[in-house]
């Protein structure tokens, strides 16, 4: 019963990766640029932060830290790997999905152990609620996850050594839906984002910079449907109620994928267009079941789809993912998506202030 109900936490309302992929069956992702098309990538100067000048920092394994946000506790995961002078350290903020928590999505990314590996810090932060969640509004008045997430960044900038200008978000479902809010409304803090399975764009998203997005959705996604539409009898046992608790539409399952319409593939392109790209598109076939869609965008703003046809509400080379499948549906190892949100978030950096 425990693995049910972690699992349907990954679906969730709005709701990870070994090294399955082959070398053979992803495309090979761009090269991390100089910063000589506009980019700002990995050659930009570091933004250290207070953190720096505090000596060394040892390394982390899923700590569990605690912070006040408003007189409430709030607490994280920090994986970390030992920092004793050089270039401050990326942070990578993974955010879990409905119900699941920061342990169990930390099993999902396994972003932890490739930051370690990577040479980046990986915060997995912990929503509020019962089941727990994370909150969309885009207003901070009234959305105290977002203070939260300032909170925690400004807390950990102030005890590790963390370059500023390279903090990214990800995360699964809700998860990925929060990573939408923050490049909506923190594109000062946050360089790039990889929502999965469940990007969203919010109603009133006026970021002060163009946000650079990689998103992963399958076309049998079982629980938020490719085409559009929740899966409420699906979400029901998870929210504690009927249809109406999970506020969408019903419906066990999905219709035929249509790769250029509503939904997922509409939300993408409304990216697209929030960051300047052209409105065509270009589909690679990365294996029989993986679809790359690009735009033409402007180099510091790109927008990348990855279409898993026949996926489910999974995160790309998870075995976790895979370990719930009767109820998430099939994970395709055909890509990872913790390796490339990460090769993706190397290019981009926060542009530089006075």
């Amino acid at each position: 019963m425990a693995a049910l109900a972690v699992a349907m936490s990954v679906t969730a309302g709005g709701c990870s990766g070994d090294d399955g992929a082959s070398d053979d069956a992803v495309d090979d992702p761009a090269a991390v640029d100089d910063g000589s098309d506009g980019r700002t990538g990995a050659s930009a100067a570091p933004a250290p932060s207070p953190g720096c000048d505090g000596g060394p920092d040892a390394a982390a394994d899923l700590e569990e830290m605690t912070l006040d946000v408003a007189g409430t506790s709030r607490r994280y995961l920090v994986s970390a790997p030992g920092w004793d002078g050089g270039d401050p350290l990326p942070v990578v903020l993974d955010f879990h999905g409905l119900a699941e928590g920061a342990e169990v999505h930390a099993q999902m990314s396994q972003l932890g152990p490739k930051g370690v590996d990577e040479g980046f810090i990986t915060v997995f932060p912990h929503g509020t609620g019962e089941p727990v969640r994370w909150d969309g509004d885009l207003d901070p008045s009234a959305n105290p996850d977002l203070e939260y997430v300032t909170a925690l960044l400004d807390t950990v900038e102030s005890e590790r050594c963390v370059d500023r200008a390279r903090v990214y978000a990800t995360g699964l479902s809700n998860g990925a839906m929060m990573s939408s809010t923050l490049a909506c409304v923190m594109a000062d803090r946050i360089a790039a984002i990889a929502p999965v399975a469940g990007i969203q764009m919010p109603d009133g998203c006026d970021p002060e910079r163009p946000v650079p997005v990689l998103t992963f959705h399958g076309t049998a996604d079982p629980l938020l449907m490719f085409n559009g539409g929740i899966n409420t009898d699906a979400l029901a046992p998870v929210l504690g109620g009927g249809d109406e608790a999970a506020g969408g539409t019903t419906t066990t399952t999905p219709p035929p994928p249509d790769l250029e319409g509503p939904g997922y593939p509409e939300t993408v392109g409304q990216w697209a267009a929030l960051n300047g790209c052209d409105d065509a598109f270009t589909d690679e076939d990365v294996s029989d079941m993986v679809v790359h869609r690009t735009y033409d965008c402007p180099a510091e703003a790109p927008v990348e789809f990855y279409i898993i046809e026949g996926g489910g509400h999974t995160w790309p080379s998870s075995e976790f993912s895979q370990s719930i499948e009767s109820i998430v549906g099939p994970t395709t190892f055909d890509i990872d998506a913790s390796e490339l949100a990460w090769t993706f978030f190397q290019q981009f950096s926060l542009p530089a202030t006075d």
